[in-house]
């Protein structure tokens, strides 16, 4: 479970961050603020805007510039969400109904549009072309990682390489952002930059990868969504890849099958072989290595509580069991 200790310190930076949000969210078209208040409002970690906070924090640049380049990188979150929920056709995030669910795949992708042009009107506020080249290289990216993603589905000989680099691009890279913009934001020397940079890519990877070990054995209530719905999108993710790699060839020979045809009538098989092949257990020091890298990159920021608060999340991320 993500603590709350850490993002108190940035507890009334987060709520300006919230109103902002509120307020940037308003259309004159009715569907775009509905489905617009019920996204944000849906219960997210609001974790991606409190590491830009935390990072400006740490950087000395705690400021209205800060708060609205947190929210920008929420509706960045918020837009591929949308999108990411009508790929997979998802019926459930965070024990909610998905937009895509209430309103329609056409509605969902549409007001995704929508965030993401409201977030570049934003951009332009900052008044900072540091800022816009990272947020809109950012954005490329996260395209590219899914596109990647899409081009793994049903393929059971994807490799861990190419599910790490599906993951830092469609991942890690809008950590990475959060936390850079908060040393752009601060003026800081470049060495500082690449170090919360860093930290941001290192921690946003271990997040996912633990969310893929959550796949398979978490609790449906505290997932906010069913068990195995990597496995019924046919999403080769690591906890699978490496159950393929280190079990028989009748285990390889099953989930191979269940990744090429989708759907969960594999799910309490697929479970089994990942238990007996300990693939969760990899997957997780997989992620303590990315943990280790990021707490490791935070010695190049000054020591402040900000930063202490960074190095605290870390392990909460890779502890938490939701």
């Amino acid at each position: 479970m993500l603590a709350e200790a850490p993002l108190s310190l940035v507890a009334k930076d987060m709520q300006a961050v919230n109103d902002l949000i509120i307020d940037r969210l308003a259309s004159d078209v009715v569907l775009i603020n509905q489905m617009g208040h019920y996204i944000v409002n849906s219960g997210g970690k609001r974790l991606r805007p409190a590491l830009v906070l935390l990072a400006a924090g740490a950087c000395g640049a705690l400021d209205e510039r800060a708060h609205l380049t947190a929210a920008i990188i929420e509706f960045i979150h918020t837009a591929t969400l949308l999108h990411d929920d009508v790929v997979d056709a998802s019926e459930l995030r965070r024990g909610k109904e998905t937009a895509n669910a209430l309103w329609g795949n056409e509605a969902a992708v549409l007001v995704g549009d929508f965030l993401y042009s409201r977030s570049f009107e934003m951009m332009v506020e900052v008044a900072d072309m540091r800022v816009m080249d990272i947020l809109s290289s950012t954005t490329n990216t996260i395209a590219e990682g899914e596109v990647m993603q899409l081009l793994n589905i049903h393929d059971a000989d994807t490799t861990e390489e190419r599910y790490l680099a599906v993951i830092h691009a469609k991942t890690a890279k809008l950590f990475e952002a959060a936390t850079r913009l908060g040393a752009v934001l601060g003026n800081r020397p470049a060495e500082e930059e690449e170090a919360l940079a860093l930290y941001g890519r290192h921690l946003g990877c271990a997040f996912q990868l633990i969310d893929d070990v959550l796949d398979y054995e978490a609790t449906e209530e505290k997932l906010g969504k069913a068990l195995g719905d990597d496995l019924e999108e046919g999403k080769p993710t690591l906890p699978l890849i490496y159950a393929m790699r280190e079990g028989s060839e009748a285990q390889a020979g099953l989930i191979r099958e269940a990744i090429e045809q989708g759907g969960r009538s594999y799910i309490d098989e697929v479970q089994q072989i990942i238990h007996d092949t300990h693939a969760t257990d990899y997957t997780r020091e997989v992620a303590r290595a990315e943990a280790s890298k990021a707490r490791e990159a935070l010695w190049a920021v000054p020591e402040s509580d900000y930063r202490e608060a960074m190095a605290r999340l870390v392990e909460m991320s890779v502890q938490r069991d939701y």
